[in-house]
């Protein structure tokens, strides 16, 4: 069934209302201290739109409701998809398979650990654990481009990317007062390859490495990145990891197409061609500017749907889960990269 013309138009002022509050973010994000903590106009967002959502969200029109929920679904699918032009396969390669290995192994072991003790020892909910094991493993954006595949609900991601600001801004002033004590005992390079494969965010990756010689810093972001574009393989995995789960619950068998996050798929399609340097580099910067702010949209439309009280029912599980995997991302990675650079 189509949609009349007045319900089109309470979308659009749904989706406006969204973008309001995301150009307020990145206007947010630019002072001087939230620059300085390395918070994000998507971390911005994601706290205004919730502020919002427990609020004020009762004095708009409820049909406004269906702009908002296009803003948390399609435009975020359409954003991950775009984040393909952040990366190229020639900066990955540019690491080496040392920093790739590293890269995946951090990836992995910090999402199989997540889940384990998330579902076993904290007794959270699946999805809650592999959203806190995604923002730990690859970064904030990863927690928002998971949820569909999870199916989680909007408190779900909010508490996990909460998780992310908390342990990552720890982390972004806790890494360079380690290395100004001399207690990172490794080359240069091979300290740019620990940030860069141990901090939660990219800003937060630039931010702690700016202590680091230049070569050093251009390693740390070079090896995020690589993280990041492991969220196309992640979001493959636990798809079908809790498809299949839940096929075992359930006599419906759903359709092998249903089960692939098609837009992980335009993700890794989009960072393809990009690495063949087809458009002009103007013209990309325009797209990732673009795509930043939809990503913004995104995240002020999750934190609307996110409700005080469904965030009370994770409790603190979300937290501790997160900081034990902060602790194995900041030892066991230490580890990892001494072993690698040796």
């Amino acid at each position: 069934m189509f949609m009349t013309t007045a319900d089109r138009g309470h979308t659009l002022n749904g989706i406006l209302l969204v973008a309001l509050f995301a150009v307020t973010a990145h206007t947010i994000s630019q002072t001087g201290l939230f620059t300085h903590l390395g918070l994000s106009p998507l971390i911005v967002g994601m706290v205004l739109g919730a502020l919002y959502g427990n609020t004020l969200q009762h004095h708009i029109p409820q049909a406004w409701h269906a702009g908002i929920q296009f803003s948390a679904r399609k435009i975020l699918r359409l954003a991950i998809i775009l984040y393909g032009f952040s990366i190229t396969l020639q900066e990955v390669a540019s690491i080496g398979w040392q920093g790739i290995v590293l890269a995946a192994t951090v990836v992995v072991s910090i999402l199989w650990a997540g889940y384990l003790l998330g579902t076993k020892l904290l007794k959270m909910e699946p999805e809650t654990a592999l959203l806190t094991a995604a923002g730990s493993a690859i970064c904030g954006a990863a927690v928002v481009a998971m949820e569909p595949a999870t199916k989680a609900q909007g408190h779900q991601t909010a508490v996990a990317v909460a998780t992310v600001v908390v342990f990552g801004t720890v982390a972004m002033f806790l890494y360079p007062l380690l290395d100004s004590l001399h207690l990172i005992k490794l080359s240069a390079e091979a300290k740019g390859l620990y940030f860069g494969s141990t901090l939660h965010e990219v800003a937060q990756v630039v931010g702690a490495a700016s202590v680091l010689p230049a070569s050093a810093q251009d390693v740390a972001v070079i090896e995020k990145m690589t993280r990041v574009l492991m969220i196309v393989p992640a979001i493959l995995v636990v798809g079908w990891f809790l498809g299949r789960k839940q096929r075992g619950e359930s006599s419906v068998k759903p359709s092998w197409s249903d089960s692939i996050p098609w837009f992980a798929v335009g993700f890794m399609a989009v960072t393809a061609f990009n690495s063949f340097n087809l458009l002009p580099l103007e013209m990309v910067r325009s797209i990732h500017e673009f795509d930043a702010f939809l990503l913004t949209m995104a995240m002020v439309a999750l934190g609307m749907e996110t409700q005080v009280s469904k965030m009370k029912q994770v409790g603190s599980s979300a937290f501790i889960l997160a900081g034990i995997l902060f602790l194995m991302l900041m030892v066991g990675g230490y580890f990892a990269v001494s072993l690698l650079t040796a």
